[in-house]
C-alpha cells in the first residue's frame, strides 16, 4: 500500500491519457459511485464533483458507464449498494460511506461479489476491505489546527471544540488535535457532534456561549459549522472574544480569511473534488495498466490571508 500526498492530480490527468487499446474495445464497464446527498455545502461540491467526473470519463472512455447515486442516510446508501450490485451489475464501486460502522458490512458484501472497491474519506470500521483509499489528511487537519490555536493563544486559554459525524474522519481529526495540544494550558471546555451541519454548529455553539463566560478561540473542524459558529457568536455579541478555525476550504471561508476578517483568521483545506480524483484513479483500473491499488493521502494546507487568494473559487458550488 502506498501513499501519495504530491502531484495526485496531475498523474490522474497523465493516467487519463495512458489507454489500453485492449480495455477500449471490451464491453461496457460500469462504476457504480455511491455519495451522500447534498445536505450541507462540502456534500453539496461533493456531488458536484461527482457529477462533473462522471461527464469527463464517459467522455474520454466510450466504453465506460458511470453511475452516480446519492443517499440521505446510512439505509438508505446500503439499498442503492444492493441495487447497484444486484439490478446495475456494477464492475467497480467508488464509495463515500455515510457513517462508518453501518455501511462497513455492506461495503464488504459488493468486494466480495468481486467487484473492484474505492473507498473515499469515511474509512470502513474494518481495515482491508477496499483496493483503493482516496482520502483527505484528517490526522494533518486536526493537527495544523491544533498548532495553530496552540501558538495564537500562546500556550493559555480555552477553547471549546465542535465535532462531525460519528466516522472514523471526525475521530483521526479529533485525536491529532488533542494530541497537538498536549503539554500545552489549553482547557478544552467541552466537545460535542454538529454532524458538519451548519444549523447543528449554530445550535451547539449556542449551547457552549451560554454555558462559558469565556472561549477564547472555538475549533469548527468544518465550513459549514463554521458558518453556524459565527451567527450564534454575533448574535451573542462575542465576535472581539474568540476567533474560529474550519476546514475545508468553502468559498466564503476563504473569502472571509483573504479580506481579514478577525474572526476567521485561517482555513484548512480538504478538497470534495477527491471524488473526482477517486473516481477517475477506478476508471485507470479499467482502461490502463497503471497500478492503483493502494492509498491516496491529499494535503491539508493552511489558508492565510496571504495565499487565500490561490483558493478562491467563486464560481464553485462550495
Amino acid at each position: 500500500m502506498k501513499t501519495f500526498t504530491k502531484y495526485l492530480g496531475a498523474a490522474c490527468v497523465l493516467g487519463l491519457g495512458l489507454v489500453s487499446t485492449g480495455a477500449m474495445a471490451q464491453e461496457k464497464i460500469k462504476i457504480g459511485v455511491s455519495i451522500p446527498a447534498a445536505t450541507h455545502g462540502w456534500a453539496g461540491g461533493l456531488n458536484w464533483h461527482a457529477e462533473q467526473a462522471e461527464k469527463r470519463i464517459e467522455a474520454t472512455y466510450p466504453n465506460i458507464d458511470v453511475i452516480v447515486v446519492s443517499a440521505n442516510g446510512a439505509t438508505e446508501q446500503a439499498n442503492d449498494l444492493e441495487d447497484l450490485v444486484s439490478v446495475q451489475n456494477i464492475d467497480a464501486l467508488v464509495v463515500l460511506p455515510f457513517e462508518s460502522d453501518p455501511l462497513t458490512v455492506p461495503v464488504q458484501q459488493v468486494k466480495e461479489a468481486g467487484k473492484f472497491v474505492t473507498v473515499v474519506d469515511r474509512g470502513l470500521s474494518l481495515p482491508g476491505i477496499e483496493d483503493v483509499y482516496v482520502a483527505g489528511n484528517n490526522p494533518e487537519l486536526g493537527r495544523v489546527s491544533g498548532e495553530y490555536i496552540r501558538k495564537r493563544l500562546d500556550d493559555e486559554g480555552k477553547i471549546v471544540i465542535l465535532r462531525g459525524i460519528p466516522t472514523t474522519v471526525d475521530t483521526e481529526r479529533v485525536d491529532a488535535f488533542i494530541e497537538s495540544i498536549e503539554g500545552s494550558n489549553i482547557e478544552v471546555l467541552d466537545m460535542k457532534h454538529a454532524n458538519w451541519n451548519r444549523d447543528d454548529g449554530y445550535e451547539v455553539m449556542q449551547d457552549f456561549l451560554s454555558r462559558f463566560p469565556q472561549i477564547d478561540a472555538v475549533w469548527a473542524q468544518d465550513d459549514d459549522i463554521a458558518l453556524g459558529v459565527i451567527e450564534a457568536v454575533k448574535q451573542a455579541d462575542r465576535t472581539d472574544e474568540m476567533f474560529i478555525v474550519g476546514g475545508a476550504g468553502m468559498k466564503d471561508i476563504i473569502k472571509r480569511v483573504m479580506d481579514g476578517d478577525k474572526l476567521t483568521p485561517i482555513d484548512v483545506l480538504y478538497p470534495p473534488a477527491m471524488i473526482a480524483t477517486a473516481m477517475e484513479l477506478t476508471a485507470l483500473k479499467f482502461t490502463s495498466s497503471i497500478p492503483v491499488e493502494g492509498r491516496y493521502i491529499l494535503g491539508a494546507t493552511v489558508v492565510t490571508q496571504e495565499n487565500a487568494k490561490n483558493f478562491y473559487f467563486p464560481d464553485s458550488p462550495f
